[in-house]
């Protein structure tokens, strides 16, 4: 088995699935960055670390607002421009979230559905990073420093699996920034809210310069 930090180590600058994360920043949750937690929510089989959200912009955190979109309820709706993702609830309010998302935003286009959900999930490379980096560990277990965090969406378009996902980060500092090359990242605790509020079917649309990618 490698090293763990040689694994952290290969995983800088790669693509995570369709998603980007740091190398060294993964393991926040559980060693550096400690003044950006202040406690934990019950979870199995890890407890979720909770962030003091005094510490992020109040635009970001999870709310109930107005929303006048023409979406049927149940609907999720990420604007990349925005940082922010919605779902879309009864009587013109959505519960939004605030994301981080990528810094060329999607590459997809069109609606996905999520095509299934993932608790506390393990994470593998592509056979494109394998062939970049052979020495690549085939799987990492889920668990706080794992770069999907708590809970993964995964997003699928005509029954197929577009390497998108909506995921948990460990890297909270991230939320209201361009950091990934693609995924949508959530707060460990918003994605765990979002995951018991979306069935798998659940449409999601994307949204740049307030239009949708069709």
């Amino acid at each position: 088995m490698l090293p763990r930090r040689l694994v952290l180590a290969l995983l800088a600058g790669l693509p995570l699935a369709a998603c980007n994360t740091r190398g060294p920043a993964t393991v926040a949750a559980v060693d550096p960055d400690a003044a950006w937690y202040i406690g934990s929510m019950p979870d199995q089989p890890y407890d979720v670390p909770l962030v003091d959200r005094s510490r992020m912009d109040p635009k970001y955190r999870r709310q109930t607002v107005a929303y006048t979109g023409l979406e049927k309820p149940g609907t999720v709706v990420v604007d990349i421009d925005e940082r922010m993702l919605y779902l879309v609830q009864d009587g013109g309010q959505a519960l939004r979230y605030g994301v981080g998302v990528g810094k060329l935003g999607f590459s997809w286009k069109g609606t996905a559905t999520v095509g299934r959900k993932g608790v506390w999930p393990d994470w593998g490379p592509t056979a494109k990073m394998v062939s970049l980096n052979p020495d690549l560990p085939r799987t990492r277990k889920g668990g706080v420093d794992n770069p999907l965090g708590a809970r993964a969406l995964y997003l699928y378009q005509g029954g197929r699996d577009i390497l998108f996902r909506i995921h948990g980060t460990n890297e909270p500092w991230s939320i209201g920034e361009q950091m990934s090359s693609g995924c949508v990242r959530m707060l460990n605790e918003d994605v765990v809210d979002l995951y018991n509020r979306v069935p798998v079917g659940t449409t999601v649309m994307v949204k740049r310069n307030g239009k949708y990618r069709v």
